[in-house]
């Protein structure tokens, strides 16, 4: 959870200040009674991922991201309204955009094909001609 400071941290190097973060509460959707049409308890988020302060690799990465929650603009666009209360949402929308940003902060090992074992090679060819000899077997029989 997020308490009242002025950055939201994502990894031990990098914080998000949240001067760069735009929280605006919105009426939710969907049921709950007489009160969800007076009260603003859901949270939309904005935030600029170039005219952010993050590493320029991070925001590449964010931007590379086909995601539907980052516009064309490379705005990312939260809506929170899982929670009654405007606190919590605004800390599960904060949640939501740490996770993401975290997301792309971790390097992926590049991926390198390996190539069956001679040994393992020998073992299908024998396994494919055994099968082979075995359906041979099942032909026909002659009566001759």
């Amino acid at each position: 959870m997020v308490s009242a400071e002025t950055s939201l941290p994502v990894t031990a190097q990098v914080e998000i200040p949240l001067a760069e973060i735009d929280l605006q509460a919105i009426r939710a959707q969907g049921a709950g009674g007489q009160n969800v049409n007076k009260v603003s308890s859901a949270i939309h988020l904005r935030f600029d991922i170039r005219a952010s302060s993050l590493p320029d690799e991070y925001k590449e990465r964010l931007l590379a991201l086909r995601d539907r929650r980052i516009s064309s603009d490379g705005i990312i666009v939260l809506k929170a309204q899982r929670f009654r209360t405007r606190e919590k949402n605004r800390a599960d929308a904060l949640e939501r955009l740490r996770e993401l940003v975290a997301g792309v902060t971790v390097i992926q090992k590049t991926r390198r094909p390996t190539r069956p074992s001679k040994n393992a090679k020998r073992k299908r060819m024998d396994s494919k001609t055994r099968h082979g000899q075995l359906k041979a077997l099942r032909g026909r029989v002659d009566d001759g």
